[in-house]
């Protein structure tokens, strides 16, 4: 799909204008730049994630970033724009080709997945490979800023081993077990504050159940259930406890911080050749023994850390209409978060 090139008589780097939209199963991002990489808008919306929530809501996601994002901007100004979308769906394109044309931009979106978004916000090189664990987990090779291997990504219901659902789902299998086999309620009236071998009982526990939770063991693991099978993605918060309990030595949280580790090691091997690896997701992004395990097993590899996604496809955006020099020299620009 051809999209606008700067017209050198009528433009200037500083006058135009590229936009860039990150749109997630969470939330949508929105960000619009100058070429020579200044932010001058940036918002936020829902979740834009097409397959997850559906079409219209996912476009009204981007709609409702993209306004704010340009304010008072002359979408005019707008040479082009990359939107990346997790949950592909083809016919995104023409919705979003409607909601540019209300702003005054003419040229539609380039549309592309969020792996392409994901791996160009943490490197300039075009082959490299992207490992992502936040809510689901994948990786990709890449050539040229497109994907030419994908590994697992496959949902979180039957795939995404290592991803924040699946260590969530390992945590609280891990504590309705034991409390299945008698084990006290942490927090219960009259139990003793967790100690260093059930800290990640004590917080799956709390997340659930709050302060106050039934004594009795197996009522416990009961409304446990019942609250992860009403909403089973609630189950990938849980990721970042696993985190705090195995960093306070919890046996079982340890275990699998490493069986996560291990799985996301596994996933990455089945795609990657050479050049950088960039970490991404929010399991992958955030301090902690998580990123921790996974870097040290990256030892030996180029390993960078993605920045802000909305800048990185803008960044894209920007490629089309830049020379290869000045796109690489302003990367950073376009995706340290302002």
């Amino acid at each position: 799909m051809l999209i606008g090139h700067v017209n050198p008589q009528t433009r200037t780097v500083t006058e135009s204008l590229v936009v860039g939209v990150d749109a997630g199963a969470t939330s949508t991002r929105v960000a619009v730049h100058t070429l020579t990489g200044t932010r001058v808008g940036y918002a936020r919306a829902g979740a834009g994630n097409p397959t997850a929530h559906g079409l219209a809501k996912a476009v009204a996601a981007v709609a409702d970033a993209l306004g704010p994002a340009l304010g008072s901007l002359d979408g005019a100004r707008v040479v082009a724009s990359v939107a990346g979308v997790a949950g592909h769906v083809e016919e995104m394109v023409p919705e979003l080709a409607k909601v540019w044309a209300a702003h005054g931009i003419s040229h539609t979106p380039r549309y592309v997945d969020d792996v392409t978004v994901g791996y160009a916000a943490g490197s300039a090189e075009p082959e490299g490979s992207l490992l992502l664990s936040g809510t689901g987990a994948v990786a990709a090779r890449m050539a040229g800023f497109e994907p030419a291997a994908i590994a697992d990504g496959l949902g979180w219901l039957l795939g995404d081993a290592g991803s924040g659902f699946w260590i969530g789902r390992r945590a609280a299998m891990a504590v309705i077990e034991a409390l299945d086999r008698g084990a006290p309620v942490p927090g219960a009236p009259g139990q003793d504050h967790p100690d260093a071998g059930d800290v990640l009982a004590g917080l799956v526990v709390s997340h659930f159940l709050g302060t106050r939770p039934p004594d009795e063991p197996r009522e416990a693991a009961l409304r446990v259930v019942r609250l992860a099978q009403a909403d089973p993605v609630r189950l990938a918060a849980l990721s970042s406890l696993v985190g705090r309990a195995a960093s306070d030595g919890d046996p079982t949280a340890v275990e699998i911080v490493r069986e996560a580790a291990d799985h996301l090691m596994a996933t990455l091997h089945r795609v990657h050749v050479s050049g950088p690896v960039v970490l991404t997701g929010s399991v992958l992004t955030s301090e902690g023994p998580i990123r921790q395990t996974v870097v040290e097993l990256l030892a030996g590899e180029t390993v960078t850390t993605a920045g802000d996604a909305a800048g990185a496809a803008a960044w894209l955006a920007a490629r089309e209409v830049l020379s290869e020099a000045d796109a690489r020299a302003r990367h950073a620009t376009f995706t340290t978060a302002a």
